[in-house]
């Protein structure tokens, strides 16, 4: 049987690597790549993180009566819609990575370190007001992990990097040629539908 020691440790873990996995698809890239937003909806690279950061403060923060050591203005009643989904050219990206991102990890482990999974907090306009850290944590897990799997696109939209982690890529194929070959399979048996 597992303790809940071990459930909390095991979903904070779980929860850190997916937080390495964003970081990691922002690695080598310029400023513009970073930024540039890649699908209709505007998703960037940079906007993904921000949006996470403001996430982490805000569920391990103010839901639990812990609000954030940064401004986020972004997250105030009448900021502009998305405005926490890209950077603007006054926001760098150590800002965005190091003053927010890591930042709110931080906040976070703070969180971590004084509550129980059972400690409750407040998400006022969630149909389930009341809800529990593990609550909250599996929910950023989810988060993040969506979200990570919107950067996993759209870095290979930009260079063709794929994969799950530093030195993990989970990929059955990831040689140029044999990526190449698959795309083109793929192309085909789709085109048939044409």
């Amino acid at each position: 049987m597992t303790t809940e020691a071990e459930s909390k440790s095991d979903l904070i873990q779980r929860l850190q690597v997916l937080r390495e996995s964003v970081l990691w698809k922002l690695d080598g890239l310029s400023e513009y790549d970073l930024r540039r937003p890649l699908t209709p909806t505007g998703t960037n690279l940079l906007g993904l993180v921000k949006h996470l950061a403001g996430c982490e403060f805000g569920y391990f923060g103010y839901v639990f009566g812990r609000p954030a050591p940064v401004e986020l203005p972004w997250a105030t009643p009448g900021a502009s819609a998305n405005a926490d989904m890209w950077a603007t050219p006054e926001q760098s990206t150590e800002f965005i990575v190091d003053g927010l991102y890591r930042r709110s990890w931080k906040h976070a482990e703070q969180t971590f370190e004084t509550l129980d999974l059972d400690s409750p907090g407040s998400v006022p306009g969630w149909p389930q007001e009341h809800v529990t850290l593990h609550q909250i944590l599996l929910h950023m897990n989810i988060e993040t992990a969506r979200h990570a799997g919107h950067a996993d696109i759209v870095r290979e939209m930009i260079d063709g990097a794929a994969g799950m982690t530093r030195g993990n890529d989970n990929l059955a194929i990831s040689d140029v040629d044999s990526t190449s070959r698959h795309f083109e399979r793929v192309r085909a048996a789709a085109d048939t539908f044409r």
